[in-house]
């Protein structure tokens, strides 16, 4: 099989030809239909993340079709359609397992980085991990949905009932956060790069109320504010820009160092803290969530071989949305 394999973080990914991999007893081997590019993958190639000492197909955001079942699979057999998110696979026997916080599990494993991922024409998924999705979902448009939603849509209700919600980073989680905010009724205020007019331009085709730079304040305080840009400056100034008692949410894995900032900043029982990773449970209700909107993936496709462009337009951010992988 193809697959697009980081072998030295910091370097462009490396085409290579590889075996189709062998499921274990409890795994499924997946035909990748379409993989989302995510800016976890962007840490992940650029050595953000710790690096791991060997090579990792990345990309966790994958729609596939199971190829085979391993011998202890149930509930999945040959041509069903499943998603295989960022979570792929928790020991379920720890505290943290047992209370419902897998996205917390110690010992937990990560598609496209401590597992193989979606850069690739098969991958093998624990079947537990993988959700069942409808054949009549397009696979380019429902990949960006397995993390930019799950993680969004995480970050979006720890950010609790705020009535004006702001959006720092109007990318793959923010264009979908804003459907699901605007769904609900509340008004987005979207904060994008300084000087960056299409991203501001993107955010009121989907309905927000204000667009404008992120080093600037709105034009009134905010409920709260979810943080997708990987920017740790970016903390005090959300904090700004919340009145009392408001929530700022940090919802990427990776951010820059937060400068120190003066403790008013903080007073006045306004609230800051962090989305990590994903439950099974977030990924049930958000596809429940997202037939029912319905919710739309902004999408750009690129062949699997050009996945370095695709990397390379997230991080320059010339993209409407999210960019996807297509194998074939």
């Amino acid at each position: 099989m193809l697959a697009m394999v980081v072998e030295r973080p910091g370097a462009p990914l490396v085409a290579r030809e590889l075996p189709v991999p062998e499921p274990g007893p409890d795994d499924v081997l997946v035909r990748v239909l379409a993989c989302g590019v995510c800016r976890t993958d962007l840490h992940v190639a650029d050595g953000e993340l710790p690096p791991l000492g060997h090579p990792v197909i990345p990309g966790h955001e994958i729609v596939g079709e199971v190829v085979r079942a391993g011998a202890r699979v149930t509930g999945l057999v040959p041509g069903d359609r499943v998603g295989v998110p960022w979570l792929g696979w928790a020991d379920g026997t720890c505290e943290l397992c047992r209370s419902g916080r897998e996205n917390l599990c110690a010992s937990a494993q990560f598609t496209g980085y401590t597992r193989d991922g979606g850069y690739a024409e098969y991958a093998v998924a624990d079947a537990r991990f993988a959700f069942p999705l409808s054949p009549a979902l397009d696979p380019v448009a429902a990949a960006p949905l397995l993390c930019a939603g799950l993680i969004g849509h995480r970050a979006w209700r720890m950010a609790g009932p705020a009535r004006r919600l702001g959006i720092y980073g109007f990318g793959a989680a923010g264009h979908l956060v804003a459907q699901l905010a605007r769904w609900e009724g509340q008004e987005v205020y979207a904060f994008t790069r300084p000087g960056d007019e299409r991203a501001a331009r993107f955010a009121s085709t989907l309905g927000a109320t204000w667009a404008g730079p992120s080093d600037a304040l709105p034009p009134v305080a905010l409920d709260a504010a979810i943080l997708f840009a990987p920017v740790g400056a970016l903390v005090p100034a959300a904090l700004r820009a919340v009145g009392p008692g408001g929530v700022v949410v940090c919802g990427g894995i990776h951010m820059s160092d937060i400068p120190s900032f003066p403790y008013a900043l903080l007073w006045g029982e306004r609230v800051l803290r962090s989305v990590a990773n994903l439950t099974r449970a977030d990924g049930v209700a958000l596809l429940d969530l997202a037939a029912r909107i319905p919710l739309r993936s902004t999408v750009t496709p690129f062949p699997l071989r050009r996945a370095n462009e695709a990397l390379d337009a997230l991080r320059a951010g010339a993209l409407d949305g999210a960019a996807v992988l297509v194998p074939g």
